[in-house]
C-alpha cells in the first residue's frame, strides 16, 4: 500500500512542477547541496591549489560526502513515511522534495523568456545585454561577446542537454526507487535516490570542469555523473522519436544521433544534444567560448538548420510529450510488476 502511495505522490510530484515549479517560500535541496559542495571546493583551492593529489582526493570526499549526505536525509524520511503508515508530514516532504528533483518548469520558462526576449523586442545593445545575462545564467560557457545566433545555439544546447540531467535523469531514478521500495523499505526509494541523482548533477555542474583546478578536485563527481546518466540518455535516444514527427526514420535517426553523439568527450552530453537536433531538425556544436580558450565541438547534423526560437519551441514541446509518455510507460510498469508480486 505504501509504495502505491509513493507512487501516487510521485504523479503528483510531477503534476506539480509542471503547473507551480520551485515555490519560492521553499529552500531547495539544491541551494543547500551548493553550500556545502562551495565552501568545501573553495577552502581545498584557497590551501591546496598547487597540489594535484590532495584536490584529487579532496574531491573524491566532497562527491561521496555529499551523495551519501543527500541520500541518509531522504532514506529517513522515506522510513519514517512507512513505518508510520503514511504519515502526512513525512508524506508532504516527500512530496515536494520529488518535485524539486524535477526540473521541468524552471528549464522550459527559463529559454522560453529568452526566446520572447529576442522575438518580441527590438535588439539594440541594452536589451542584448539583459538576453545575454539571462543566457549565462543557464551556460557554463562566455557568451560576453556572442551574436544572437550564438546565443540561441547556447540556449538550445544547454535545454537539450539539461533536459537529462534536469529531467528525465530524476524521473529514471524516482522510479527506480519506487520499484526497489516494493521489494523491501530498507532499499533505495523514490526520495533517496532522487535526491542522490541530483547531489551527482550539482556537483558536475559545480567542480565538474576539465581546466584549472577543477580538472583534479571535479575529476570523481564528473565520472560519478557520466555512470548514473548513462541509461537515461540513451533511454531518452530511443523514445524521443516516438513523440516526433519522423517516427518513420526511427532507425536511421537513432543511428545517427548515437554516432554524432560519441564524437562529444561526454558519454551522454553528445547523445541528448544529437537525438534533439535530428528530431528538430537543426545544427548544433562548433566554437564555443570557455574562459579564454575557444573550444570547437564536433558539428551535430550538419545538414540542419540554424536554432531559432521556433526550434526552441519545438523542443521544450517534444520535452513535454516526451515526459508524458514516460509516466504512461511508468504506469504501465509498475502496474505490470504490482500483479507479478502480488
Amino acid at each position: 500500500m505504501a509504495e502505491i502511495n509513493l507512487f501516487l505522490i510521485f504523479l503528483g510530484s510531477i503534476g506539480f512542477d509542471l503547473l507551480i515549479g520551485d515555490p519560492i517560500f521553499l529552500i531547495h535541496p539544491v541551494q543547500i547541496i551548493g553550500f556545502y559542495i562551495k565552501k568545501i571546493s573553495d577552502y581545498l583551492i584557497k590551501n591546496f591549489g598547487e597540489n594535484k593529489k590532495i584536490l584529487l582526493w579532496g574531491g573524491f570526499i566532497v562527491a561521496i560526502s555529499t551523495i551519501g549526505f543527500s541520500f541518509s536525509f531522504a532514506k529517513l524520511i522515506e522510513l519514517i513515511y512507512v513505518q508510520s503508515r503514511n504519515h502526512f508530514f513525512s508524506g508532504f516532504l516527500i512530496f515536494f522534495g520529488l518535485s524539486s528533483c524535477i526540473a521541468t518548469k524552471g528549464l522550459i520558462s527559463s529559454v522560453k523568456e529568452i526566446t520572447d526576449l529576442i522575438e518580441r523586442k527590438e535588439i539594440n545593445d541594452q536589451n542584448k545585454k539583459i538576453i545575454k545575462k539571462k543566457v549565462q545564467r543557464i551556460v557554463s560557457r562566455d557568451v560576453s561577446s556572442s551574436s544572437i545566433e550564438h546565443l540561441l545555439r547556447s540556449c538550445t544546447e544547454s535545454l537539450t542537454e539539461n533536459s537529462v540531467d534536469g529531467i528525465f535523469g530524476p524521473l529514471f531514478w524516482i522510479f527506480v526507487g519506487i520499484v526497489l521500495m516494493k521489494f523491501s523499505i530498507f532499499l533505495p526509494g523514490p526520495l533517496s535516490l532522487g535526491f542522490s541523482y541530483k547531489a551527482i548533477s550539482t556537483l558536475d555542474s559545480m567542480i565538474g570542469y576539465k581546466y584549472d583546478y577543477f580538472r583534479y578536485l571535479g575529476f570523481f563527481s564528473a565520472k560519478i555523473e557520466d555512470i548514473f546518466t548513462f541509461v537515461p540518455a540513451r533511454l531518452v535516444l530511443i523514445t524521443l522519436p516516438l513523440v516526433g514527427s519522423k517516427i518513420n526514420d526511427f532507425i536511421p535517426i537513432i543511428k545517427k544521433s548515437y554516432l554524432d553523439g560519441k564524437k562529444y568527450d561526454s558519454p551522454n552530453a553528445g547523445i541528448s544534444e544529437a537525438i534533439f537536433a535530428y528530431i528538430s531538425g537543426i545544427t548544433l556544436g562548433g566554437k564555443s567560448k570557455y574562459k579564454n580558450a575557444i573550444i570547437e565541438k564536433p558539428i551535430i547534423n550538419p545538414t540542419g538548420e540554424n536554432c531559432t526560437g521556433e526550434k526552441i519551441k519545438l523542443i521544450c514541446q517534444l520535452i513535454l510529450r516526451l515526459q508524458f509518455l514516460w509516466i504512461i510507460i511508468f504506469v504501465l510498469i509498475f502496474f505490470i510488476i504490482s500483479s507479478l508480486i502480488n
